[in-house]
């Protein structure tokens, strides 16, 4: 049986690492866990399955203090280190070495950002029409400002140059407003701005009524710096929060998907501010214009009092004149007609009574008996019916020009 030590199997090992890879790979991966130490970074760095979150593939990496040095260099601190975070997709060009007693090792020498840039922006589509999908895109937008807004919720990092300048632009704002702020600590790039920012806005979501708006700002940065803003567990909690959320996110030209379901995206921290300065400006204007108006219409209703009471002053003034002379007017008149009316009145009333003489003296018994009727009388007394009369009875039939007595048989 053939035998070999440890140390020449991986002495084998890495002469088969070396003469199969001479040159530097480009290699795409994730970067799983990165640490440092004395100036060198460490990273793990894995691939996953498509369909499944597993890794399919994990290796150790590195990038010693001087390549770091360069690349930092070459891409600018702020352009490298967003790439540098756990959860990013990377492509790096690493040697491949492998050592008798560490092993494989992948030993970084360039990274390539526009590749993970790209993975970025594909991410954003999806999680864009993901966000349209489930109709969250407007939705905090649809929520009415206060009048004023006045109690700000601030979501910021302590250590951020903007949250200093939005603090700074609203204590020195030029119309004397006091806000009230309250501040509430996240990272605000890096792996954690998802996680941290969530648990703030929960935060300020159980003490809601406490406030009139949430300011989420940081300074300004690297494109790479806004990816954590790319979320779409934060953008489900802004669209559906109780709130109007301002981002203020520090960047003239990108707009991230915390952004777009905002309620309102200004570009920097500073001009968060100038909003809110002037939300509360415009309510100050137009309670000037409400005051200037209530002035006028104030001022025209006494003006308009003013004019009717001289008028009414005025009518009192003349009204007892010309009434006292319409009423001697109707006097004279009364006066001069009275006489003939009196006459006129007395003439009808004789009148009156002759009619009601001739009238008596026809309806009376001479009148009645003149014109051919006769009136009999039982006893004195006038019977009208042959039923008042008895057998034996004597009757006086009396006529216009004598009596006739009668006995009933």
């Amino acid at each position: 049986m053939t035998t070999i030590s440890l140390f020449d199997l991986q002495t084998f090992l890495r002469q088969v690492v070396a003469l199969n890879f001479p040159e530097a790979l480009w290699v795409r991966c994730e970067i799983a866990q990165l640490s440092k130490s004395r100036g060198h970074v460490y990273l793990d760095l894995v691939e996953k399955a498509e369909t499944e979150n597993e890794p399919i593939a994990q290796a150790s990496a590195a990038i010693w203090q001087s390549t770091l040095k360069r690349l930092q260099s070459k891409l600018g601190a702020t352009n490298l280190n967003p790439l540098l975070q756990a959860g990013v997709e990377v492509l790096l060009r690493v040697k491949v070495e492998y050592h008798e007693r560490y092993g494989l090792k992948l030993v970084v020498e360039d990274i390539d950002p526009s590749y993970t840039l790209g993975k970025l922006e594909q991410r954003r589509r999806q999680l864009y029409e993901q966000l349209v999908a489930q109709g969250l895109m407007g939705k905090n937008a649809q929520i009415p400002l206060r009048p004023v807004l006045q109690r700000i919720a601030i979501i910021s990092s302590a250590t951020a140059a903007g949250y200093q300048d939005f603090l700074q632009h609203l204590g020195e704002n030029a119309y004397g407003y006091a806000f009230k702020t309250t501040f509430f600590a996240a990272a605000v790039q890096g792996a954690q701005v998802e996680v941290e920012v969530l648990k703030q806005l929960r935060a300020v979501q159980r003490q809601a009524t406490r406030f009139d708006a949430v300011a989420l700002i940081r300074g300004g940065g690297a494109k790479l710096d806004l990816a954590g803003f790319d979320s779409l567990a934060l953008c489900q909690a802004i669209a559906d929060f109780p709130l109007p959320v301002f981002t203020g996110i520090g960047h003239d030209v990108d707009e991230t998907l915390v952004d777009l379901v905002a309620h309102s995206a200004l570009k920097t921290p500073t001009a968060v501010a100038d909003f809110l300065i002037q939300h509360n400006l415009h309510f100050e204007s137009q309670l000037a214009e409400l005051s200037q108006y209530l002035r006028y219409v104030t001022a025209e209703s006494i003006h308009v009092a003013l004019l009717q009471l001289a008028a009414s002053v005025q009518a009192l003034q003349t009204a007892p004149v010309q009434l006292l002379d319409r009423q001697k007017d109707y006097l004279q008149r009364f006066a001069a007609e009275l006489p003939l009316a009196l006459r006129y009145q007395q003439r009808e009333q004789w009148q009156r009574l002759e009619q009601m003489e001739q009238i008596c003296q026809l309806l009376s018994i001479e009148g009645t008996l003149q014109r051919g009727f006769s009136l009999t009388l039982k006893a004195g007394k006038p019977i009208a019916s042959a039923q008042q009369a008895r057998q034996g009875d004597v009757l006086d039939i009396q006529l216009k020009d004598g009596t006739l007595r009668s006995k009933v048989e």
